[in-house]
């Protein structure tokens, strides 16, 4: 919004009768002043706040002049007094009209006391956001007013909208400013101590699988993770799993002294393919042992509709929520993110998937990797914000299917763009059994029949192997080791768990 269209907000309401009555935009000129004067007088009143404001949230045309000249000379290592910046904006017609530099002499020569200088700045940001909400309702009412465009229906101003809330929002917040090592090294301490408390000795949330909580350290606040597979190969029910399990371990722990630390996570996914109760259904399956497909046809027993009721049960109290509100844009989801936080409490958000989301509604354009990297970006920007991992499903590209080793590789994601830049975790799903089914030898001109049969049997063994095996690929990881995990996949109930081969308490 343009500094004119905020000076000149108005807000019109009904009075007793027919008439209305004009409001003028909240402001507060005597507080201006008192700021500008406060800084005049003694530069290091800017330091307080020059963090808190910009010349635009001043309402006074001449204000913002002034503060600006400020900032420039401050900026350049100068003194802004009244003097310094007389010749500077004597010039300045808005300010000549309140009488140039000796209204500079008056603004500090009026200061009382720059104590309250932080005090001033935020009332002064206050008001200007005052302003701009009124702003914003006008034009959101002056838009569903205009029926001209069929094509701009509820949803898109709706969106629109929360767009420019949430952007008032951010305009509105603290710069967090420089935090010292010494601050740093003892929040790093305290992490590492809940982590020595919990059971599981992790800093972030858990998987549910202990070999990808050992190599990930859990899923580490304020980090974006991909996950990343072809279809067919277990992207959703991998991350349905985690997400299940992060928030089945959730547990709110209180000791003698009244200090707090939670183990697990709430847990918000967004289903952007599937719907809520295919979601839902897919964790019934898996928690109840009951095919899904049985489940959908109702062909189940008295013992499996007893598990299933057990199952829901289960489910019903574990704090997980699902979004399956269809082309979602990035903007849309991260409101929605900041209102489960501070409705419920978050701790971990899962995507699926990053390809069905759409850019900001005002950088859309018919440039994809343009567009898949503004949402990766969103994603990494709204992992900080909300100080929460974010899991993010991702599709590959085809050229996997073309090499004999399908293997995934940090160049086969589609659309790259910046998400191999902007993520801290890339894994990759692959079950070699799903090609090697697909995979069938054939005869060779002028092979022994011995030499065929000796590949059909080696690939029958490799089939064999690879039975119920999904390899978890770490091609990525800021803050530890690379490498790859198996995990048991068992595609009746769409479940991985621990193989038992690696561990003995427990697992498949």
């Amino acid at each position: 919004m343009t500094t004119s269209a905020i000076q000149n907000v108005h807000s019109l309401v009904e009075g007793d009768g027919n008439e209305r009555i004009l409001r003028e935009a909240p402001h507060n000129l005597e507080v201006e002043a008192a700021l500008l004067g406060a800084i005049l007088r003694n530069n290091r009143t800017f330091e307080q706040v020059g963090d808190l404001l910009s010349s635009e949230h001043f309402y006074a045309p001449e204000h913002q002049r002034i503060f600006k000249a400020i900032k420039q000379v401050t900026e350049k290592g100068q003194v802004a007094n009244a003097t310094t910046l007389a010749h500077i904006l004597d010039s300045d017609p808005l300010v000549k009209e309140v009488g140039g530099s000796t209204y500079l002499y008056e603004l500090v020569a009026n200061v009382i006391s720059v104590i309250n200088a932080k005090d001033y700045a935020e009332t002064i940001r206050d008001l200007y956001l005052k302003r701009e909400l009124i702003t914003l309702g006008e034009m959101v009412v002056n838009e569903a007013y205009d029926l001209e465009d069929i094509d701009d229906v509820a949803e898109k101003q709706i969106e629109r909208a929360e767009h420019r809330l949430y952007t008032l929002a951010t305009t509105g917040e603290v710069d967090r400013g420089v935090t010292t090592l010494k601050t740093a090294v003892e929040v790093a301490l305290e992490a590492a101590e809940q982590a020595y408390q919990r059971d599981s000795h992790l800093v972030g949330v858990t998987t549910g699988f202990r070999d990808v909580d050992q190599m990930l350290g859990g899923l580490h606040r304020s980090d974006l993770l991909i996950l990343a597979g072809r279809p067919s190969m277990g992207k959703t029910a991998l991350a349905t799993n985690m997400a299940f399990n992060a928030a089945k371990a959730y547990k709110r722990i209180e000791d003698e002294a009244g200090n707090v630390r939670e183990e697990g996570g709430k847990v918000l996914f967004f289903s952007l393919e599937m719907s809520a109760e295919q979601l839902a259904g897919r964790i019934l399956s898996e928690r109840s042992e009951v095919s899904s497909d049985k489940i959908r046809r109702g062909e189940i027993e008295n013992d499996e509709f007893e598990r299933l009721a057990i199952a829901a049960h289960e489910m019903s109290q574990v704090p997980l929520f699902i979004d399956d509100t269809p082309a979602l844009s990035i903007t849309g989801l991260r409101q929605r993110a900041r209102r489960v936080k501070r409705q419920h409490g978050l701790h971990f958000i899962v995507v699926d998937y990053l390809q069905l989301l759409q850019g900001p509604p005002e950088k859309r354009s018919d440039n994809r990797v343009q567009e898949v990297s503004d949402i990766t970006r969103g994603l990494k920007t709204l992992a900080k914000e909300l100080d929460v991992p974010v899991l993010a499903l991702s599709q590959l590209s085809r050229q996997v299917e073309q090499r004999e080793d399908k293997r995934p590789q940090l160049s086969d994601l589609r659309e790259s763009g910046s998400i191999e830049q902007d993520a801290d975790v890339v894994t990759f799903i692959y079950r070699p059994e799903y090609y090697l089914q697909r995979e069938h030898p054939t005869e060779r001109q002028n092979e022994a029949p011995d030499k065929f049969q000796e590949r059909v049997e080696r690939h029958n063994q490799r089939l064999a192997d690879s039975r119920n095996i999904a390899e978890v690929i770490i091609a990525k990881q800021r803050h530890g080791p690379i490498g790859i995990i198996e995990l048991f996949f068992d595609g009746n109930y769409t479940r991985f768990a621990d193989l038992d081969r690696h561990h003995d308490d427990g697992g498949f």
